[in-house]
């Protein structure tokens, strides 16, 4: 019997970000936590700090791919700080490096992560984001976003 495969999931969106949008982030990190995804993100607040919470609270893993060149800069609930000293430019990096990419309201450096996923054809779902045409997969809430990026995943 085969073992099944654990999928590392890119969570993007902004450093900064509302209750609102906060609670949705760890919500769909605890999602998947749950299922025992790899929660990948930029490693630093707002959504990426509540998307890793969530992934902790549900037992899971998570990778932060960091901007500067301290891994002390990672949010605490990072368990894989990845230093890169390269700034936005790291943003690359985190969309190659996942499987699947969750995109969750954000700015500017979130609509460079949301293009590189597209011009790299990485799956990408977006949640109250950028809406940029038809190869990004919009949904209403965290459970159908996590639960989309999942259907996504097995179908490759």
């Amino acid at each position: 019997m085969s073992t099944p495969r654990v999928y590392r999931i890119g969570v993007i969106g902004a450093g900064v970000c509302d209750e609102t949008i906060g609670r949705m982030a760890e919500e769909v990190g605890h999602h998947i936590g749950r299922r025992g995804g790899l929660l990948l993100c930029g490693g630093l607040g707002g959504v990426m700090e509540a998307a890793a919470r969530g992934a902790k609270k549900a037992g899971g893993t998570t990778i932060g791919i960091l901007p500067g060149e301290n891994a002390r800069d990672a949010n605490p609930h990072i368990d894989i700080p990845i230093v890169t000293g390269m700034g936005e430019a790291r943003n690359v990096i985190i969309v190659r490096t996942a499987d699947a990419v969750i995109a969750i309201s954000g700015g500017p450096g979130t609509l460079s992560e949301i293009a590189f996923c597209l011009k790299l054809g990485v799956p990408l779902v977006g949640l109250k984001t950028w809406d940029i045409g038809s190869s990004m997969h919009h949904v209403a809430t965290a459970s159908e976003a996590v639960d989309l990026v999942y259907r996504l995943l097995e179908k490759r």
